[in-house]
């Protein structure tokens, strides 16, 4: 795992993805957050709060890598965004850690999982997680 782009959504999230990664070693690590923006709509949270997520989960993530690289993007798209973000920072694999939820849940949602490994045009590596969908 030469450079690996690992996408998170807030400052737990970047704790259990930066543990789940730990037993990887990868060379070189940049962590994603998307602020997901409304598209027309009023934006899911203000933006400057979700950068503040962002720094947080950055920090969080940086407790275990702490030479880790960061990467803020923008998008209505979240999938889309990651893969995005992987191309812009020349990530050679995409390593992320699935979110929970029932398979209701996520079909209801759109199962982005599914989506990043069929939609990515680089490796994608699905970190590991435990009965409860933790790491």
């Amino acid at each position: 795992m030469e450079h690996a782009l690992v996408p998170v959504a807030n400052e737990a999230d970047a704790r259990a993805t930066a543990a789940a990664l730990a037993t990887y070693t990868p060379e070189r690590t940049t962590v994603v957050h998307v602020v997901e923006k409304g598209g027309g709509a009023p934006d899911k949270t203000p933006v400057e709060q979700s950068e503040d997520v962002a720094e947080a989960a950055f920090a969080a993530f940086r407790e275990t890598f702490p030479d880790a690289e960061t990467h803020v993007t923008y998008g209505t798209d979240v999938v889309g965004a990651v893969v995005e973000a992987a191309g812009e920072v020349d990530a050679t694999v995409i390593a992320f850690r699935p979110r929970g939820g029932s398979r209701l849940v996520q079909f209801l949602s759109g199962d982005r999982a599914l989506r990043l490994v069929t939609e990515a045009d680089r490796p994608v590596v699905s970190l590991g997680t435990d009965d409860r969908g933790e790491s």
